[in-house]
């Protein structure tokens, strides 16, 4: 439980620097109205970045990043940013063998780095 706990951490912490980051590295423009949001379920382990508001008068809003945590594996569901969430898991001590590629197919996971599932 100690693992799941760290994980649970670490992708707080991450996520949270990651939407600091990106509110900051976007700047605003006068015609938008609209911000990163940390989405944090650590009772069900679920962990997301989406934006949402309005731009140029139009609604905004998806996701740009989520991650699970399943059979005490680090799950990375799908990442739409630069930011290269596997390497800062990995910084943290998070070993290769604990994250999963989830936008991959299981086919093509075994050609990446990380597990399998």
């Amino acid at each position: 439980m100690a693992k799941i706990d760290q994980y649970r951490k670490d992708l707080q912490e991450i996520l949270l620097e990651y939407g600091t980051y990106l509110n900051q590295a976007r700047g605003i423009a006068e015609n938008e109205q609209f911000e990163i949001q940390t989405i944090f379920d650590t009772v069900r382990d679920h962990y997301q970045l989406v934006h949402v508001g309005f731009a140029n008068r139009q609604r905004q809003y998806g996701c740009l990043f989520h991650a699970d945590i399943k059979n005490e594996k680090i799950w990375i569901q799908h990442n739409s940013t630069d930011l290269a969430i596997g390497d800062d898991l990995l910084a943290r001590g998070v070993p290769k063998s604990d994250i999963v590629l989830g936008f991959y197919s299981p086919e093509m996971r075994r050609f990446s780095e990380y597990a399998i599932n």
